[in-house]
């Protein structure tokens, strides 16, 4: 390549994917370098236990994901993506054999809970039914550069959610709506009752009742291929197995586009510490298992789900995240676990299965979470060790020499605490834009953050367009 491209992408996740097609849609010449030998980040798909058990190194399901207003816009489906909905999306067991579930009907939801909080989760999601696509556009494209497309509701969405996740909690009367709403805020890895831990609670519940918790038919893997396949049907070029070190390793642009950390942007654009304030949060210990036959859960509705929230009460859950979050390993982990063979036959051999699960652990920790895991799993599905045929483990320092962007194994790529929730990786109304005017970040680092849903990259190309038309970004 000789002459100048309109824009390098640095990273092939699904952040970068997306920036990338983006401006190849609108006639830009793009090329993007990954480090990796296959494209993917957090949604990749591998073989790590046994042969034919095909498992999702990190993101399993994809709530966010069927709902983004980047990947509807695009003919993902052209190339490869098909969405599988298991019969629940989500299922939360207790020690007493039953299970509250989050559906995709509000009403069977609701009647989980029990007859005491039922009206009182129907009255706080009945606001936005119907509306996931106005509110997602609005809430996804924080921070607000234009009017939002419908005020009132996101206006409403923010009395409810940007109070922490303990004033949602106040609804509710029973452990079980307390419990399942505390595990909803749990997925963003950060204490329950920080700055808007309501808003992630209600927007996870609401992606299930519009658009369900789905997985992708043969893994993540499936949403980064047909990303880049999209991209290479615009135009652009993927080079995989190129590590960039330095902006001088990248041929000539006219404008940079970064799917990394803040840390990696800093050191290979030269931006000193211009990101030294940028925080990153706990971490997680991953297990990928291969498995002899389904999770034998005791209660019936998380042998339906495709999510599994092992935790049994809020307080629980909030003591495992408070004690990753400051240092310590918790003994009874909150658990994130995923069963897509329920839904996908192609993911393990006939009869047998694949389960991904995992719990929280400071950043950059270095022991064993194995044995606590199991146990917390067997506690609801006695008998889940004789089914392991294998496992493969994850801690914080296999996580992050996996993927760069997971320093110190913070799968969010940043903690998902505080301001740093919202305004990420600085407080700006142009948080894409760099110290350099030709350098953009486009990682999960920046708004709306953590998720497989492409958007922070679909941000990250409209202030690229806007530099490379001339105007500011």
């Amino acid at each position: 390549m000789t002459s100048m491209l309109d824009a390098v992408v640095v990273g092939a996740g699904p952040n970068g994917l997306t920036a990338a097609a983006e401006l190849a849609r609108r006639g830009h010449s793009v090329a993007v370098f990954e480090a990796q030998d296959t494209v993917g980040g957090g949604a990749r798909t591998e073989e790590l236990t046994l042969p034919g058990f095909r498992h999702d190194p990190c993101s399993a399901v994809h709530p966010l994901g069927i709902g983004s207003p980047a990947f509807k816009a695009m003919p993902l489906e052209r190339y490869g993506l098909q969405w599988l909905h298991p019969e629940l999306p989500m299922a939360h067991p207790f020690d007493d054999g039953t299970a509250a579930v989050l559906s995709r009907s509000v009403s069977e939801t609701a009647a989980s809970f029990g007859a005491r909080d039922a009206g009182a989760y129907r009255r706080l999601v009945a606001p936005y039914l119907g509306k996931w696509d106005i509110l997602a556009r609005d809430f996804m494209s924080l921070p607000l550069t234009a009017l939002p497309r419908d005020p009132f509701t996101l206006a409403r969405f923010g009395i409810d959610g940007l109070p922490p996740y303990g004033w949602l909690a106040r609804r509710f009367r029973d452990e079980k709506a307390r419990a399942l709403l505390a595990g909803l805020v749990a997925h963003v890895i950060a204490p329950l009752n920080g700055l808007a831990t309501g808003a992630v609670g209600l927007m996870f519940a609401l992606a299930a009742h519009e658009n369900g918790w789905p997985m992708p038919r043969g893994g993540s893997q499936s949403i980064s291929d047909a990303l880049a396949g999209l991209l290479k049907d615009r135009g652009g070029v993927v080079h995989t197995g190129f590590e960039v070190k330095r902006l001088d390793d990248l041929p000539p642009a006219r404008a940079y586009v970064f799917d990394t950390s803040p840390t990696a942007l800093a050191r290979i654009a030269g931006l000193g510490g211009a990101y030294d304030r940028y925080r990153y949060g706990a971490s997680v210990f991953k297990i990928d298992y291969a498995l002899d036959g389904p999770v034998p859960w005791t209660a019936e509705a998380p042998r339906r789900a495709g999510t599994v929230q092992v935790g049994p009460t809020a307080a629980e859950i909030g003591a495992a995240l408070d004690q990753a979050y400051h240092g310590t390993a918790p003994k009874a982990p909150f658990l994130i676990t995923a069963q897509p063979s329920l839904v996908d036959p192609t993911r393990a051999p006939e009869g047998k299965h694949v389960f991904w699960a995992y719990g929280h652990v400071p950043n950059s920790w270095e022991g064993d979470l194995t044995e606590a895991i199991e146990r917390q799993i067997e506690r609801f599905a006695p008998g889940f060790r004789d089914r392991v045929l294998a496992r493969a483990t994850a801690g914080p320092p296999q996580l992050a020499a996996r993927n760069a962007n997971y320093v110190g194994g913070d799968i969010a790529c940043g903690a998902a605490s505080g301001l740093q929730l919202i305004l990420r990786p600085k407080l700006s109304l142009f948080p894409y834009s760099t110290p350099h005017p030709a350098v953009f970040i486009c990682s999960s680092a920046t708004p709306p953050g953590p998720g497989v849903h492409g958007m922070s990259g679909h941000n990250a190309a409209k202030a690229v367009w806007r530099h490379l038309r001339g105007g500011t970004s």
